[in-house]
């Protein structure tokens, strides 16, 4: 596990760099990782209306997932997750409140998608471990073991979009159904007017603080990033 400075990403997202790059990102295999997290190439494309975007690894993408230890606290999540210079206003957040990222998710011990029913058993409470989407807002945090967490917000005085759970945390649960096939996992967002905007890739686990209190959750370790650096080098290419 890497930990990671999100100096570089901060500027990006905040409006501060904008410098034109490749469209995807091309990744090496690296022997030394998972294979379901070690990122090849990642890429992102647009019709104007609606956001795909795509990473492949090495390995069967959505093959590993976390065990389980039986109560949220101290339980951990492992993520697929494209940081991007979008700001957290787009889907709902705060205005330049961090860095929005998308993500999706698998975490056995607890469901934060109370809205939707991912497994079809008729309880939209029990599907924590099926993979699922997210939005999130990063920000550094010294405390956490690879230097990011979900900011932490007060819901009711922090702005938070209409399907958010309402955990203490920035993260949204708007119910898009991820597509993990072979060595590719993609998802497709209602983001408009994308064209251009500068994105990574990034495999990451994550972890509830065992004591229920701020940091909420942490990224404790990162498998990959297809940049390397998370500079942000990828661009929103519109469809051909």
């Amino acid at each position: 596990m890497k930990r990671l400075t999100i100096l570089s990403l901060l500027a990006l997202a905040l409006g501060l760099a904008q410098a034109a790059g490749a469209h995807g990102i091309k990744s090496g295999v690296d022997k030394n990782a998972t294979p379901a997290f070690d990122i090849t190439t990642a890429e992102a494309t647009t019709d104007g209306r609606l956001t795909t975007f795509m990473m492949e690894v090495a390995g069967a993408a959505g093959s590993v997932k976390p065990v389980p230890i039986g109560q949220l606290k101290g339980a951990k999540v492992e993520a697929y997750v494209w940081p991007t210079a979008l700001d957290p206003s787009t889907v709902g957040f705060d205005k330049a409140s961090g860095i929005l990222a998308l993500a999706i998710t698998a975490h056995p011990d607890f469901d934060d998608t109370p809205l939707y029913d991912e497994n079809g058993d008729g309880d939209p409470a029990n599907d924590g471990a099926d993979w699922h989407s997210h939005w999130v807002v990063l920000v550094e945090a010294d405390a956490c073991g690879a230097g990011l967490k979900v900011r932490d917000v007060s819901p009711g005085v922090d702005l938070l979009p209409a399907t958010a759970p309402y955990f203490p945390i920035a993260l949204d649960s708007p119910g898009m159904s991820p597509i993990l096939d072979g060595r590719q996992a993609r998802i497709t967002v209602p983001v408009a007017n994308a064209e251009a905007v500068a994105f990574d890739a990034v495999t990451a686990e994550l972890q509830v603080n065992v004591n229920g209190e701020a940091p909420l959750l942490c990224v404790t370790g990162v498998h990959d990033v297809a940049s390397g650096d998370l500079s942000l080098p990828g661009r929103v290419r519109a469809e051909q």
